[in-house]
């Protein structure tokens, strides 16, 4: 089963508190989220160290989101909390994979990892915390001929 961690999930409940655009502090996002302040506290310097929120300091300051939330996606929550997306261990990079050099399947693997961070690229923070709209299902035929494209880097 695919499934993001308790913690990703809460830093996604965190950051979409911060959407309006306000400072809040730790205490008042772990008040309106329902989440230990613990917590919150420890999401926070990793969105933090991710670019994803700025930190102001003094007895005005908070957290806020460092950019607008449709420029943050499900992908970049992700990484900062689990690190990147990969569904494999071939899949995270050369050389993590003892059978890697006689493996059959890897290249598929690999292709599948890459869809599915560009699915989660395609949905931003403001596309999550949105009512009015349904995510609608991804652009599978897009999706499938990217996977397909030689990788760039």
């Amino acid at each position: 089963m695919l499934r993001i961690s308790r913690l990703t999930d809460y830093a996604t409940v965190i950051l979409a508190s911060l959407a309006g655009g306000s400072l809040a502090s730790a205490a008042e996002i772990a008040e309106r989220t329902h989440i230990g302040l613990p917590t919150v506290s420890k999401l926070l310097k990793e969105l933090q160290h991710a670019g994803l929120v700025l930190s102001v300091r003094g007895a005005r300051g908070g957290y806020q989101l460092a950019l607008p939330a449709a420029s943050i996606n499900a992908a970049q929550i992700i990484d900062a909390v689990e690190g990147p997306v990969a569904l494999t261990e071939c899949a995270g990079g050369a050389g993590n994979c003892g059978i890697e050099s006689t493996c059959l399947v890897s290249n598929g693997w690999q292709r599948i990892s890459r869809a599915i961070r560009r699915a989660l690229a395609d949905v931003s923070l403001e596309e999550l915390v949105r009512r009015d709209a349904a995510l609608g299902a991804p652009d599978v035929l897009r999706i499938n001929a990217q996977s397909r494209a030689p990788a760039r880097g």
